[in-house]
């Protein structure tokens, strides 16, 4: 990629006239980096229809919908919503929720059952982009340090998506699976009942105070389905969604130069613009035209547009 970047710059500086000195200038520096961001983009849409799983090799799984406050609280599981790359074993190999193969060391799939699995892959509080990086990560050169940075991911399961039962029925199933597994990085998530909703909301903010991100609710006699569920809630101080990057608007003042905001599109098709959340690096090296980003906000506007949108990170699975 790089060495077509510096092909790219060249044929630009012959196409002005000059060598490729004078592509120091600001102004030429500023059409350079945006003619890679497209050229990167193309790549990154070209590759996308050539790698991407069919629909038919991705896990069918369970997503949830956004708590509504007046839900009968006492009827849920409440866990807390964990912020890492979801991980669906589906008896033989790790999946991520697209379908794309999980490279993990043997030992730590090792003593996995044969019936599919669903959790998080995990490190900690705050540590998302670490897993996401880990979890795209091979051995290549150097397998031992490889496996050595996996010893801090554990795989934290809070469902059983072919198990015939209520969630718990299942949840008691996967306290079994964990116990026979015995190994210190499968885990299960911590499961606890509440009664009200200002003990949902007592739960959340001290959740939200420690560094977590939210609160998930399992319905005690829900089944596994795919797709949206309502059985299955989840609860943040702000809510989150993700779109596809199609633009960009260059930056003014301090950030001449760089990207100013994403236009970005939702799979319903509505465009609008993210122009915060960016650290500097961000803004000099945006995501790719195609990429696909997660945002973060609080409520819509009347024409349905995502309100006080902010950037929070790319989905790289």
């Amino acid at each position: 990629m790089h060495q077509l970047n510096f092909l790219l710059g060249l044929i630009v500086s012959m196409l002005h006239g000059r060598s490729p000195v004078y592509l120091l200038r600001e102004g030429e520096m500023m059409f350079i980096r945006y003619c890679h961001i497209l050229f990167n983009g193309l790549i990154v849409v070209v590759s996308f229809f050539l790698v991407s799983p069919s629909s038919a090799d991705k896990p069918k799984l369970q997503l949830a919908t956004i708590y509504q406050s007046g839900s009968d609280v006492s009827a849920y599981w409440v866990s807390e919503k964990l912020d890492g790359v979801r991980g669906y074993w589906d008896g033989k190999q790790l999946l991520t929720r697209q379908g794309y193969p999980i490279t993990a060391p043997q030992w730590f799939i090792a003593n996995l059952p044969q019936q599919p699995l669903d959790g998080e892959l995990w490190i900690g509080r705050g540590q998302f982009d670490a897993v996401s990086a880990l979890v795209r990560s091979s051995p290549r050169d150097n397998t031992a340090l490889w496996s050595q940075q996996w010893r801090q991911v554990k795989y934290m399961l809070f469902d059983l998506p072919q198990f015939p039962g209520t969630f718990s029925n299942r949840l008691t199933q996967l306290r079994s699976i964990v116990n026979d597994v015995d190994r210190d990085w499968i885990q299960l998530i911590d499961q606890r009942r509440l009664t009200s909703d200002t003990e949902l909301m007592t739960l959340l903010e001290q959740i939200v105070a420690e560094g977590g991100e939210g609160l998930m609710l399992h319905h005690e006699d829900a089944i596994y389905k795919q797709g949206r569920s309502f059985d299955l809630l989840k609860l943040k101080l702000w809510q989150d969604a993700e779109a596809r990057v199609v633009g960009y608007q260059p930056g003014k003042g301090k950030y001449a130069g760089m990207l100013g905001a994403l236009l970005v599109e939702t799979p319903k098709g509505k465009r609008f613009k993210l122009g915060s959340g960016f650290t500097d690096e961000q803004r000099k090296n945006p995501p790719e035209i195609g990429s696909t980003v997660t945002y973060k906000y609080t409520g819509m506007s009347d024409n349905g547009v995502p309100r006080f949108a902010s950037f929070m990170r790319i989905r790289q699975l």
